[in-house]
């Protein structure tokens, strides 16, 4: 299981990852370039690959800022859900905010998405304040934060 830095070779996979997990939510294509290019140099780009496979299974998008690491996105193809490959980029995000000397990770979730909500609490996520009307449907967003200080997120064997 390979975890790192997205490169430019990565980019039409992340796009097409952001269409799958993210919809209408779906970051661009010249925004996924310019992040992973770099032109926004407090944004990484995170991309997992299993063992023997060439391609991108999925990606996170974390903002590094001071004491903070936004955690802004997290996706993994459909057919490799359930394996393990979300937690270990979450492991990568905190890696990146222990490196970037942050004291926490925050990151938001639909307040109607229970599976992410689930997900984030197993992982010792706790809930720090909620954004009324967030969405662009007007769903609130629960905020939810982790010490970058704490301990090991756990890698399990589903994610």
């Amino acid at each position: 299981m390979s975890v790192g830095p997205a490169t430019p070779d990565d980019v039409a996979a992340i796009v097409a990852l952001e269409q799958v997990c993210q919809g209408a939510d779906a970051w661009s294509a010249a925004l996924v370039r310019d992040g992973v290019a770099g032109g926004v140099p407090t944004v990484h780009h995170l991309v997992v690959r299993p063992s023997g496979v060439a391609h991108v299974v999925g990606y996170a998008v974390a903002s590094a800022a001071g004491d903070v690491v936004e955690l802004q996105r997290i996706g993994v193809d459909p057919g490799q859900r359930r394996g393990g490959l979300a937690t270990r980029l979450l492991v990568g995000v905190l890696d990146l905010a222990r490196a970037e000397g942050a004291e926490r990770v925050l990151l938001e979730v639909r307040e109607d998405n229970d599976a992410a909500l689930a997900f984030y609490a197993a992982r010792g996520f706790t809930e720090l304040a909620r954004r009324s009307r967030y969405y662009r449907d007007g769903a609130t967003a629960v905020v939810l934060e982790l010490p970058a200080t704490g301990p090991d997120v756990k890698v399990c064997t589903t994610s």
